[in-house]
């Protein structure tokens, strides 16, 4: 693994690494933060993961979290959204392939061959994590923004006790209702719905629910209301009576200026339930 940068902030240090990665066939880049207590021993981690275009970079640089994470004592994680670099397949549209990964394992030529990148946020990274730095993995959470808010609530529905407390930011909701989703699901997974289903937060929040907090946040304005359709999931909550709490913030839209508005919210709710006995 090599150390692409390592600066000082809040505290705490907030490092860019690359590595080879087994899942995707390619290096993959992340940020980590690691507050001034990871000096003393294992923190807990909140995953953050980003949406359509992005890299690690965008939320490291504009989410505002480093500050809320260090006042809590909580790592944060922003791995990126796709493989990446030669020979990676690629799409001119800018919501498939590299920066479009969907948070899958993709099935579908030519995308199967690299983008799988459900196993290497489920199970590579948190690995590498574990080995290399001072993460607690029995203290988890996630949140994510737009892709990736919808990569956090299918994550965590998925895979039960592995995550104390899910969050999002203006999630894609229902991908199989929408052209953010049904475009994608079906070049990476094939024309079988049945295979999409797991990838759908509002068909899995009926499936299955999640064994712990939900916070969702999105804003009235947001451009792209229509393609994350958000009522589809606070129907499947209520229908559940899950455990939620989902919000329509006024006037905010999609950008970053809508999650950096929202992120001590989401920090103080995650740092609830990681510190939880």
């Amino acid at each position: 693994m090599e150390t692409v940068s390592e600066n000082a902030c809040f505290g705490g240090v907030q490092g860019v690494y690359r590595h080879a990665s087994a899942a995707t066939g390619c290096d993959m880049t992340f940020g980590l933060f690691l507050p001034a207590e990871a000096k003393d021993g294992p923190v807990p981690v909140l995953w953050y993961l980003s949406g359509l275009t992005c890299t690690h970079e965008n939320a490291m640089v504009k989410a505002g979290a480093q500050g809320w994470a260090a006042e809590q004592g909580i790592a944060l994680v922003f791995p990126d959204t796709s493989p990446r670099g030669e020979g990676v397949a690629d799409h001119p549209d800018y919501d498939l392939g590299q920066g479009a990964g969907f948070y899958v394992n993709a099935t579908q030529e030519p995308w199967s061959p690299h983008f799988r990148m459900w196993d290497y946020v489920a199970e590579e990274l948190p690995a590498l994590l574990a080995e290399h730095f001072a993460i607690d993995p029995e203290r988890q959470a996630i949140t994510g923004h737009s892709m990736g808010g919808h990569g956090a609530l299918t994550l965590a529905m998925n895979l039960p006790g592995r995550y104390r407390s899910v969050s999002a930011f203006a999630p894609i909701s229902n991908p199989t209702g929408s052209d953010w989703g049904r475009k994608q699901l079906s070049a990476y997974l094939g024309t079988d719905e049945a295979a999409w289903a797991k990838h759908d937060a509002s068909l899995m929040m009926k499936q299955a629910g999640f064994d712990g907090p939900i916070l969702i946040d999105t804003g009235t304005s947001d451009q792209f209301i229509d393609l994350l359709r958000p009522e589809a999931l606070a129907a499947a909550i209520a229908e559940r009576r899950q455990q939620a709490t989902v919000r329509m913030q006024p006037g905010y839209d999609h950008s970053y200026f809508f999650v950096s508005s929202f992120m001590e919210d989401h920090v103080s709710f995650h740092a609830d339930a990681l510190y939880r006995d």
